[in-house]
């Protein structure tokens, strides 16, 4: 901090004590709000102000100031908007206004009390006739907020960002109806919300390192769960049979415009349906959010504009990296071809890796950025994928979809394996796979292993992951700009 920053934070100390040397609390909690700056804004619409008299009261931040000696306008801050204040000495009395003069910054949390009226300009303002302090803010607003420097400020210090851009707060307010519309539609389609551990004693759900912690008076480690998967399926066996989950999810991995350590997931299982089912479901959804954000279901991301109205693309893993790879698409069951392929794009080949696993490494780093979408892509290698149906039809392959966006996976869904014995032949390759050195493969789990022994219906299952949509949603390019208090290194 700057010794002129320094300076302009004692001042306004110095301003705190001054109203308190007056006998106020310059951290008042005992006024009563009962207009918003939108409640007035609505109740003067179409009234002749100078015969109607609106009385109305509101708080708020101020977030500009025009002084003209006996006389000043303020611009307060709420949760609705912004109206502007005027306040005169002989309309709040010369001591009410002397301390205002004295003792109020931009950034001070106010109350006024007044009629409405329209300034020559035509500006609705509140005559203020009673003004109050209700909160001294010790530190000056940012003038200016923009430029790479300030990214990470941004990020680190979210409650000054949400002050001063009103279009940050806009994406928290569009993420918040985005959560209520999916809930809204599953619940009226006789989903069951349930919350289940985020503290698991094994990892399970997802290929992926976990955190872990320990919980002392069991003398045991935990993980903090990386997905809910198997606890909503242990559901399925109950007899839940429509049953969802919004919540977090944590991942011991890296930081970057698309992932977060912690971030939420929508996932939700329905017995008696496959994973075909849940393409047009998540359809409908999905442009059903649309038309209930926009009135419309074509999205603008970055540039490009992606139109959710059903029916999506579709296409296969190796279809998708035969047309973006440029090769034939034969050529993609020959495990020589793959190794070969993979290694001359700089990706790493561990001995004994599956011909599926090359696969799917391909699709990753050739096709999926390239998908602009919304695209389902399916006949996923059975290899990655452990806790998938397996085709009936097709050898080798999963019944399961993603859904990709703008190069973006979005929603992850399979035909959910019901087989007891099966699950327990995957789960054992996991497990070799992790003794070859793979971190993020599956652990055994036995318990899971005994409720699929009672019996789990047919059923499919999805997860959507919540940030990444509202990135669409939002046109954000950096998952960090639609979560609130994104993780981040310490400060230096």
């Amino acid at each position: 901090m700057t010794e002129e920053w320094n300076d302009l934070v004692r001042e306004r100390m110095r301003k705190a004590d001054e109203v308190r040397r007056r006998g106020r609390n310059p951290y008042t909690n005992d006024q009563r709000v009962g207009w918003t700056t939108a409640d007035a804004m609505r109740a003067a619409k179409g009234k002749d102000l100078a015969k109607e008299e609106i009385r109305v009261d509101i708080a708020g931040r101020v977030v500009a100031e025009r002084n003209f000696g006996k006389a000043a306008f303020l611009v307060i801050a709420d949760r609705a908007g912004k109206l502007q204040a005027y306040l005169k000495r002989d309309g709040i009395g010369e001591e009410e206004y002397t301390l205002f003069r004295e003792t109020i910054d931009i950034g001070d949390i106010v109350w006024v009390e007044g009629p409405l009226f329209l300034t020559r300009t035509g500006e609705l303002t509140v005559q203020a006739e009673r003004f109050r302090l209700l909160t001294k803010s010790l530190r000056p607003l940012p003038e200016k907020w923009h430029g790479l420097s300030d990214v990470e400020t941004r990020y680190r210090q979210r409650y000054v960002d949400l002050i001063v851009n009103e279009g940050v707060r806009d994406v928290f307010r569009r993420r918040s109806q985005i959560i209520s519309f999916l809930r809204n539609f599953l619940v009226s389609r006789d989903f069951l919300e349930v919350e289940t551990p985020m503290m698991q004693p094994i990892a399970g759900g997802a290929a992926a390192r976990p955190f872990v912690t320990h919980h002392n008076a069991l003398d045991m480690d935990l993980f903090l769960r990386i997905a809910p998967e198997l606890y909503l399926k242990r559901l399925l066996v109950g007899g839940v049979e429509r049953v969802f989950e919004i919540n977090r999810n944590f991942r011991n991995e890296g930081i970057s415009t698309q992932h977060n350590p912690e971030f939420t997931m929508l996932e939700f299982y329905q017995a008696y349906a496959t994973y075909e089912d849940f393409m047009g479901l998540t359809e409908e959804m999905l442009s059903s959010l649309a038309l209930s954000l926009f009135g419309k279901t074509t999205v603008t991301v970055q540039g490009e504009t992606i139109d959710f109205a059903p029916p999506w693309e579709r296409m296969t893993v190796a279809g998708a990296v035969a047309k973006y790879g440029n090769v034939a698409e034969e050529r993609l069951s020959d495990l020589a071809f793959l190794g070969e392929m993979t290694r001359g794009l700089g990706l790493p080949v561990k001995e004994d890796v599956p011909a599926g696993a090359l696969l799917a490494s391909l699709f990753e780093e050739v096709a999926e950025p390239k998908i602009i979408g919304p695209a389902f892509v399916t006949e996923y290698p059975i290899e990655v994928s452990p806790l998938s149906r397996a085709s009936d039809s097709r050898p080798g392959v999963v019944d399961r979809f993603e859904l990709i966006v703008k190069g973006r996976e979005i929603a992850n869904a399979f035909s959910e394996l019901n087989d007891p014995r099966e699950q327990r032949r995957r789960f054992e390759e996991q497990r070799k796979a992790r003794e070859r050195g793979d971190e993020e493969a599956h652990a055994m789990d036995e318990d899971f292993l005994r409720a699929l022994e009672y019996g789990m219906p047919p059923a499919a299952g999805e997860g959507i992951g919540i940030d990444r949509l509202v990135m669409l949603f939002t046109d954000s390019p950096s998952i960090r700009e639609v979560i609130l208090f994104p993780q981040l290194r310490k400060e230096g």
